[in-house]
């Protein structure tokens, strides 16, 4: 299924809100979408299945990252629970001049994230299948200038899945709704213990739609001490606090 004329205008004016021109990118963004529809088919990818939806809540909602001024050209960026590809892909075809590590611990998402990387001809992208606790204890620890996440956990676990990825002076960048404004007070000790601290909350509407969006910026000052990530499975059970 292609993308219809109203839903490339769709994503082109909502671009323009975020001040992108997303023009020289829409045969990326069309090709990405029928390929994303297409798989939707055969496995359950995303819940998300209409267009609007799709390019409002999956490709605008992902470029919103590019709101705080942060990114720098050359930098290493990894999406951690990238899903089926959000918001790495989209960030991806945005800004050629980042590298994008784009982790999942689903086979199944990680192999249609690999051909969406083949298929849109992204040099500056690769998936990975793994788990964060498990990749910050190894080779990839302390290794990415930046790690961007959909936060759907609190904010202590998904600080400890992600600040450990990350280099000092790095920061992370956490997608998370309204609600993360309960989580802020309580998550000042397990960041400390992580070697973070919470830069700022940038408060935003989505495009067209309007629904409320924070991005949490976590800046890493020193080195996450060995233990952490603890084994696979404790963040979420036993929060840091």
């Amino acid at each position: 299924m292609r993308m219809s004329p109203e839903g490339a205008e769709l994503l082109l004016g909502a671009g323009r809100e975020l001040g992108l021109d997303l023009e020289p990118h829409m045969p990326r963004f069309a090709r990405f979408y029928r390929m994303l529809v297409e798989a939707n088919q055969r496995m359950n990818l995303t819940s998300v299945r209409d267009e609007r939806g799709i390019i409002l809540k999956h490709f605008v909602d992902s470029l919103t990252c590019l709101l705080y001024p942060g990114f720098v050209s050359g930098m290493e960026v990894v999406d951690v629970g990238t899903g089926a590809g959000f918001p790495g892909l989209p960030l991806a075809i945005v800004r050629p001049d980042l590298h994008f590590c784009l982790l999942d611990a689903t086979r199944k998402k990680v192999r249609f994230v690999a051909s969406a990387v083949e298929g849109l001809s992204l040099r500056n992208a690769e998936a990975l299948w793994g788990r964060a606790e498990e990749l910050a204890q190894g080779v990839k620890r302390e290794t990415f200038h930046v790690a961007v996440a959909r936060a759907v956990s609190s904010l202590p676990v998904v600080a400890e899945l992600t600040l450990p990825l990350v280099r000092v002076g790095g920061f992370v960048l956490l997608q998370k709704g309204p609600e993360v404004e309960g989580e802020l007070g309580h998550s000042k000790g397990a960041l400390e213990k992580l070697g973070g601290v919470l830069e700022e909350v940038l408060s935003l509407s989505l495009p067209v739609g309007g629904e409320a969006r924070r991005l949490v910026v976590l800046r890493k000052r020193r080195p996450t001490p060995k233990e952490y990530p603890r084994r696979v499975g404790v963040p979420a059970k036993n929060p840091l606090s």
